[in-house]
């Protein structure tokens, strides 16, 4: 059969029922063939690794850049957790800002208060764990942190 991809193979169809060979190889006929397709995909495969490697990347930037800002205590775990900590309590921080004083009724002070409380969790775990949370549920889970959840290098305890 030939491929569009130009190139010919030969299918051995003789297991599948006679009745259902005649659309098979159509269905095959259209698809490029099988070392087209897989370097197809390992292509693919590649390109969306860059492409998320460099969006973690900017995301770890603007983290970074976020807690430096904001005085954010570093994190604790292992570097993969730190990292990843670091970014969800940024996206989580920045969703809570944005609904409670930027689109709510809290004041400055208000989120002040909530930002000391954001500094005393200090391990990355905990941070990770609340990654699909809503902004506004912030001030719960900060509430209900228990103490293992309080980094060892906080002043606050």
């Amino acid at each position: 059969m030939e491929h569009p991809c130009g190139h010919s193979t030969v299918c051995d169809l003789s297991e599948r029922p006679a009745d259902r060979r005649a659309g098979f190889a159509r269905w095959l006929a259209d698809k490029d063939c099988t070392d087209c397709w897989k370097a197809s995909r390992e292509a693919d495969t590649e390109s969306k690794e860059e492409w998320l490697a460099g969006r973690r990347a900017e995301e770890q930037q603007a983290a970074a850049e976020w807690a430096e800002r904001f005085d954010m205590p570093p994190l604790e775990g292992s570097k993969r957790a730190v990292d990843w900590g670091e970014r969800s309590r940024h996206q989580l921080m920045t969703a809570a800002h944005t609904a409670l004083v930027i689109e709510g009724s809290w004041t400055e002070a208000d989120w002040t208060a909530l930002e000391e409380k954001a500094r005393s969790v200090g391990r990355a775990g905990w941070w990770i764990d609340q990654r699909d949370a809503e902004g506004p549920d912030l001030v719960e889970l900060l509430d209900a942190a228990a103490e293992r959840d309080h980094g060892t290098e906080n002043p606050f305890r």
